[in-house]
């Protein structure tokens, strides 16, 4: 596994079970939530899945199941992959409790089984801050191409860049660095402080847009849309984009 990916995966199988259960509720509640309106839990993605019955895709670094249970819910074929055996677990169980089926494969994203895998997906879906973790971008979209049917569809979602210059309203000029620097996990600030220095860090690297774009279409996709969100309290600043893809 390469480096940057085993700092990443102990971070990440460090607590994390603990925090979903903290954050989301039990596997149970959250099971609940879902089935109550499983479009609804995609949020601002709803739009992308028009129609899922019947379609494989993938959910990368898909977490603790939160899309990918509702995909599932939804008529999906739904596969995650993931670094996280702490991810896996609240996904599995959350699964269960939805009355619902998912794959769940955990490993290197670099180092997924491609004779198993390649070609085998309608649709490829990423979301929610996962672009800093690879810091070779070029081989993980060519990871991603190979995984799509010929006509797939990427919905990649990400932060927007310029969030990572935007701290407690103060703009900080480091939108175009492209060093790897350590940082606190996401989820280290839900715990109490006293525990805090006994969480593992993180390695990340950052990129501009034209970067992501660029790589995209160099990758073999035809970029097909991209979206810019708002703040997720509608604040007037781009928070998060949205780039759809075919293959």
């Amino acid at each position: 596994m390469e480096k940057s990916s085993a700092i990443n995966k102990t971070a990440w199988e460090y607590r994390a079970y603990e925090f979903w259960n903290q954050r989301d509720g039990s596997p149970v509640d959250k099971a609940k939530e879902i089935m109550a309106d499983p479009r609804a839990s995609l949020k601002k993605h709803q739009n992308y899945f028009e129609e899922v019955v019947g379609k494989r895709i993938a959910n990368l670094c898909g977490s603790n199941g939160r899309k990918a249970v509702p995909l599932a819910l939804l008529g999906a074929d739904v596969t995650v992959f993931d670094i996280s055996e702490d991810n896996r677990r609240y996904a599995l169980e959350l699964a269960a409790c939805a009355g619902t089926e998912i794959e769940y494969v955990v490993g290197d994203i670099y180092e997924i089984d491609l004779h198993t895998y390649q070609h085998q997906f309608d649709v490829l879906y990423l979301e929610g801050g996962i672009l800093h973790y690879f810091h070779d971008l070029e081989a993980f979209t060519a990871i991603l191409f190979a995984l799509l049917k010929p006509g797939g569809k990427l919905i990649l979602s990400d932060y927007h860049p310029i969030k990572h210059c935007i701290h407690e309203d103060k703009y900080i000029p480091r939108y175009f660095d492209q060093n790897t620097y350590e940082e606190k996990i996401a989820y280290q600030s839900h715990f109490d402080p006293a525990e805090q220095a006994d969480f593992p860090k993180v390695l990340l690297r950052h990129y501009t847009m034209s970067e992501i774009v660029n790589i995209v279409i160099r990758s073999g996709f035809t970029l097909a849309q991209l979206d810019e969100h708002r703040g997720w309290n509608g604040e007037n600043i781009p928070w998060e984009f949205t780039i759809v893809a075919t293959t």
